[in-house]
Protein backbone atom coordinates (compact mmCIF):
# COMPACT_ATOMS: atom_id res chain seq x y z
CA UNK A 1 0.00 0.00 0.00
CA UNK A 2 1.28 3.69 -0.75
CA UNK A 3 1.43 5.83 1.73
CA UNK A 4 1.69 9.84 1.53
CA UNK A 5 3.72 12.12 3.41
CA UNK A 6 3.38 15.86 4.56
CA UNK A 7 4.60 17.03 1.45
CA UNK A 8 2.72 14.93 -0.88
CA UNK A 9 4.82 12.51 -1.83
CA UNK A 10 3.31 9.26 -2.57
CA UNK A 11 5.86 5.95 -1.55
CA UNK A 12 4.97 2.35 -2.28
CA UNK A 13 7.42 0.46 -0.01
CA UNK A 14 8.16 -2.62 -1.45
CA UNK A 15 10.53 -5.49 -0.06
CA UNK A 16 13.13 -6.74 -2.83
CA UNK A 17 12.67 -6.22 -6.77
CA UNK A 18 10.76 -8.71 -6.96
CA UNK A 19 8.12 -7.74 -5.22
CA UNK A 20 8.40 -3.92 -6.61
CA UNK A 21 7.82 -5.58 -10.47
CA UNK A 22 4.33 -7.05 -9.43
CA UNK A 23 3.56 -4.03 -7.70
CA UNK A 24 4.07 -2.31 -11.33
CA UNK A 25 2.64 -4.96 -12.69
CA UNK A 26 -0.64 -4.04 -10.57
CA UNK A 27 -0.79 -0.77 -11.59
CA UNK A 28 0.12 -1.24 -15.16
CA UNK A 29 -2.97 -3.94 -15.29
CA UNK A 30 -5.24 -1.64 -13.48
CA UNK A 31 -4.12 1.82 -15.50
CA UNK A 32 -5.01 -0.31 -18.80
CA UNK A 33 -8.51 -1.98 -17.04
CA UNK A 34 -9.84 1.48 -16.48
CA UNK A 35 -9.05 3.22 -19.72
CA UNK A 36 -9.82 0.70 -22.02
CA UNK A 37 -13.24 0.97 -20.38
CA UNK A 38 -13.35 4.26 -20.08
CA UNK A 39 -12.46 5.28 -23.86
CA UNK A 40 -11.29 1.87 -25.69
CA UNK A 41 -7.73 2.38 -25.67
CA UNK A 42 -4.64 2.82 -23.09
CA UNK A 43 -1.87 4.73 -23.99
CA UNK A 44 1.61 4.63 -22.16
CA UNK A 45 4.83 5.20 -22.13
CA UNK A 46 7.70 3.36 -20.96
CA UNK A 47 11.30 3.57 -19.87
CA UNK A 48 14.55 1.71 -19.94
CA UNK A 49 17.21 0.81 -17.94
CA UNK A 50 18.11 -1.96 -15.24
CA UNK A 51 15.01 -1.42 -12.51
CA UNK A 52 12.03 -1.91 -14.85
CA UNK A 53 13.58 -5.90 -16.31
CA UNK A 54 11.85 -8.17 -13.99
CA UNK A 55 8.38 -6.02 -14.46
CA UNK A 56 8.55 -6.63 -18.59
CA UNK A 57 8.95 -10.03 -17.97
CA UNK A 58 6.31 -10.17 -15.85
CA UNK A 59 4.11 -8.07 -18.67
CA UNK A 60 4.92 -11.60 -21.03
CA UNK A 61 4.08 -14.07 -18.22
CA UNK A 62 1.64 -13.05 -15.96
CA UNK A 63 -2.06 -13.90 -17.08
CA UNK A 64 -3.33 -11.03 -15.69
CA UNK A 65 -1.13 -8.86 -18.54
CA UNK A 66 -1.82 -11.47 -21.13
CA UNK A 67 -5.58 -11.03 -20.75
CA UNK A 68 -5.59 -7.75 -21.38
CA UNK A 69 -6.74 -6.73 -25.22
CA UNK A 70 -3.59 -5.27 -26.19
CA UNK A 71 -4.92 -4.41 -29.39
CA UNK A 72 -6.36 -1.32 -27.70
CA UNK A 73 -3.03 -0.81 -26.41
CA UNK A 74 -1.32 2.15 -27.86
CA UNK A 75 2.83 1.52 -26.60
CA UNK A 76 5.24 4.91 -26.93
CA UNK A 77 8.58 4.90 -25.01
CA UNK A 78 9.62 7.61 -22.88
CA UNK A 79 13.33 8.08 -24.53
CA UNK A 80 15.63 6.15 -26.45
CA UNK A 81 19.28 6.03 -27.33
CA UNK A 82 20.41 6.94 -30.57
CA UNK A 83 21.73 3.14 -31.66
CA UNK A 84 19.69 0.60 -33.98
CA UNK A 85 16.65 -1.70 -32.47
CA UNK A 86 18.92 -4.72 -32.25
CA UNK A 87 21.60 -2.65 -30.16
CA UNK A 88 22.17 -4.11 -26.50
CA UNK A 89 21.45 -0.38 -25.55
CA UNK A 90 18.70 -0.08 -27.35
CA UNK A 91 15.25 0.78 -25.07
CA UNK A 92 12.96 -0.81 -27.20
CA UNK A 93 15.21 -3.66 -27.68
CA UNK A 94 14.71 -4.40 -24.31
CA UNK A 95 11.00 -4.32 -24.56
CA UNK A 96 11.10 -6.76 -28.12
CA UNK A 97 13.05 -9.40 -25.94
CA UNK A 98 11.09 -9.37 -22.56
CA UNK A 99 7.12 -9.03 -23.45
CA UNK A 100 6.85 -7.40 -27.08
CA UNK A 101 6.40 -11.19 -28.66
CA UNK A 102 4.79 -12.41 -25.98
CA UNK A 103 1.86 -10.41 -25.66
CA UNK A 104 -0.41 -10.23 -28.61
CA UNK A 105 0.24 -5.85 -29.20
CA UNK A 106 0.10 -5.59 -33.04
CA UNK A 107 2.71 -3.64 -34.88
CA UNK A 108 0.91 -1.30 -36.08
CA UNK A 109 0.10 0.10 -32.14
CA UNK A 110 4.23 -0.35 -31.21
CA UNK A 111 5.80 3.15 -31.51
CA UNK A 112 9.07 3.22 -31.33
CA UNK A 113 11.74 5.94 -31.61
CA UNK A 114 14.04 5.85 -34.49
CA UNK A 115 17.19 6.01 -32.66
CA UNK A 116 18.89 4.73 -35.45
CA UNK A 117 18.43 7.44 -37.79
CA UNK A 118 21.48 9.13 -38.87
CA UNK A 119 19.57 12.64 -38.94
CA UNK A 120 18.14 13.47 -34.88
CA UNK A 121 16.24 15.86 -36.51
CA UNK A 122 14.34 13.77 -38.28
CA UNK A 123 14.08 11.03 -35.85
CA UNK A 124 12.58 13.92 -33.37
CA UNK A 125 10.16 15.43 -35.91
CA UNK A 126 9.13 11.74 -36.82
CA UNK A 127 8.06 10.90 -33.10
CA UNK A 128 6.25 14.41 -32.92
CA UNK A 129 4.34 13.35 -36.26
CA UNK A 130 3.49 10.25 -34.50
CA UNK A 131 2.37 11.48 -31.35
CA UNK A 132 0.01 13.88 -32.91
CA UNK A 133 -1.55 11.17 -35.59
CA UNK A 134 -2.03 8.63 -33.13
CA UNK A 135 -3.19 11.28 -30.15
CA UNK A 136 -5.42 13.18 -32.78
CA UNK A 137 -3.62 16.49 -31.44
CA UNK A 138 -4.62 20.09 -32.54
CA UNK A 139 -1.85 22.66 -33.15
CA UNK A 140 -0.72 23.26 -29.83
CA UNK A 141 -2.04 20.15 -27.94
CA UNK A 142 0.04 17.96 -25.56
CA UNK A 143 -0.79 14.41 -25.23
CA UNK A 144 -1.88 12.87 -22.06
CA UNK A 145 -0.65 9.43 -21.29
CA UNK A 146 -3.12 7.41 -18.48
CA UNK A 147 0.11 5.95 -17.44
CA UNK A 148 3.57 6.80 -17.84
CA UNK A 149 6.71 4.20 -16.71
CA UNK A 150 9.91 5.73 -15.76
CA UNK A 151 12.42 5.30 -13.56
CA UNK A 152 15.32 7.44 -11.91
CA UNK A 153 19.24 7.61 -12.26
CA UNK A 154 22.00 8.02 -9.85
CA UNK A 155 22.08 11.67 -11.02
CA UNK A 156 18.42 12.26 -10.39
CA UNK A 157 17.62 11.86 -14.36
CA UNK A 158 14.06 10.79 -15.69
CA UNK A 159 14.00 9.97 -19.16
CA UNK A 160 16.79 11.64 -21.07
CA UNK A 161 16.58 14.84 -18.70
CA UNK A 162 19.46 15.54 -17.29
CA UNK A 163 21.09 17.44 -14.63
CA UNK A 164 21.94 21.21 -16.50
CA UNK A 165 20.37 19.63 -19.86
CA UNK A 166 19.01 22.09 -22.21
CA UNK A 167 16.05 19.73 -22.77
CA UNK A 168 15.14 20.68 -19.40
CA UNK A 169 14.06 24.23 -20.94
CA UNK A 170 12.17 23.13 -24.11
CA UNK A 171 8.62 23.60 -23.34
CA UNK A 172 7.34 23.74 -26.92
CA UNK A 173 7.80 20.99 -27.83
CA UNK A 174 6.97 17.17 -27.84
CA UNK A 175 10.43 15.59 -28.02
CA UNK A 176 13.85 16.64 -27.58
CA UNK A 177 17.47 15.34 -28.98
CA UNK A 178 20.04 15.01 -25.90
CA UNK A 179 23.69 15.17 -27.57
CA UNK A 180 26.20 13.16 -26.69
CA UNK A 181 28.14 13.35 -23.75
CA UNK A 182 31.43 12.38 -23.78
CA UNK A 183 31.50 8.22 -23.56
CA UNK A 184 27.60 8.42 -23.54
CA UNK A 185 24.74 8.16 -26.50
CA UNK A 186 23.14 10.76 -27.61
CA UNK A 187 19.29 10.37 -27.17
CA UNK A 188 15.54 11.11 -28.23
CA UNK A 189 13.63 11.68 -25.20
CA UNK A 190 10.07 13.38 -24.35
CA UNK A 191 10.15 16.61 -22.98
CA UNK A 192 8.72 17.41 -19.51
CA UNK A 193 5.35 19.46 -20.04
CA UNK A 194 4.25 15.59 -21.98
CA UNK A 195 5.78 13.78 -18.64
CA UNK A 196 3.71 16.05 -16.52
CA UNK A 197 0.58 15.68 -18.25
CA UNK A 198 0.39 12.19 -18.23
CA UNK A 199 -3.15 11.31 -16.06
CA UNK A 200 -0.49 8.43 -14.29
CA UNK A 201 3.41 8.65 -13.18
CA UNK A 202 4.92 5.71 -11.77
CA UNK A 203 8.56 5.60 -10.86
CA UNK A 204 10.64 2.55 -10.21
CA UNK A 205 13.82 3.03 -8.00
CA UNK A 206 15.48 -0.04 -6.72
CA UNK A 207 18.59 -1.28 -5.44
CA UNK A 208 21.34 0.44 -2.68
CA UNK A 209 22.63 2.64 -5.48
CA UNK A 210 19.81 4.32 -5.61
CA UNK A 211 19.97 5.62 -2.02
CA UNK A 212 21.50 8.83 -1.64
CA UNK A 213 20.12 10.05 -4.54
CA UNK A 214 16.49 9.19 -3.78
CA UNK A 215 16.85 10.15 -0.13
CA UNK A 216 18.17 13.42 -1.68
CA UNK A 217 15.56 14.24 -4.32
CA UNK A 218 12.89 13.48 -1.55
CA UNK A 219 14.52 16.08 1.60
CA UNK A 220 15.87 18.50 -0.83
CA UNK A 221 13.65 21.75 -1.56
CA UNK A 222 12.98 21.81 -5.60
CA UNK A 223 15.66 22.33 -8.04
CA UNK A 224 14.80 20.83 -11.49
CA UNK A 225 18.06 22.09 -13.04
CA UNK A 226 20.17 20.01 -10.20
CA UNK A 227 17.69 17.38 -9.83
CA UNK A 228 15.33 16.44 -13.02
CA UNK A 229 12.86 14.46 -11.37
CA UNK A 230 12.04 17.48 -9.42
CA UNK A 231 10.17 18.87 -13.30
CA UNK A 232 7.20 16.36 -11.62
CA UNK A 233 7.12 18.74 -8.32
CA UNK A 234 3.59 20.19 -9.52
CA UNK A 235 1.81 16.99 -10.36
CA UNK A 236 3.13 15.30 -7.58
CA UNK A 237 -0.31 14.19 -6.55
CA UNK A 238 -0.10 11.89 -9.72
CA UNK A 239 3.51 10.35 -9.19
CA UNK A 240 3.49 6.95 -7.00
CA UNK A 241 6.88 6.38 -5.88
CA UNK A 242 7.50 2.38 -6.11
CA UNK A 243 10.89 1.75 -4.11
CA UNK A 244 12.33 -1.42 -3.01
CA UNK A 245 13.91 -2.05 0.64
CA UNK A 246 17.52 -1.19 -0.84
CA UNK A 247 16.25 2.09 -2.51
CA UNK A 248 14.43 3.48 0.51
CA UNK A 249 17.38 2.47 2.94
CA UNK A 250 18.38 5.71 4.07
CA UNK A 251 14.58 7.03 4.02
CA UNK A 252 13.89 5.97 7.36
CA UNK A 253 15.19 8.82 10.05
CA UNK A 254 13.89 11.40 7.28
CA UNK A 255 9.95 10.63 8.24
CA UNK A 256 9.10 8.96 4.52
Amino acid sequence: MATVNDTGIKIHRADDSERLAHAALEIFVQSAREAIEEKGAFFVAISGGHTPVRFFELLGLEEASLSLPWEKVQLFWVDERCVPPEAEASNYGLAAHTFLDKVGIPAENVHRMSGECADYQVAVSEYRNTLRRVFRLRPGETPQFDLIVLGMGEDGHIGSLYPNSFALFDTEDLVAIVYQTEGDYSRITLTHPVMCAGRRLIILVSGSEKAQILKEVLTNEPDPVKYPVHTLWPILHKVTWLIDREAGGMLETTGE
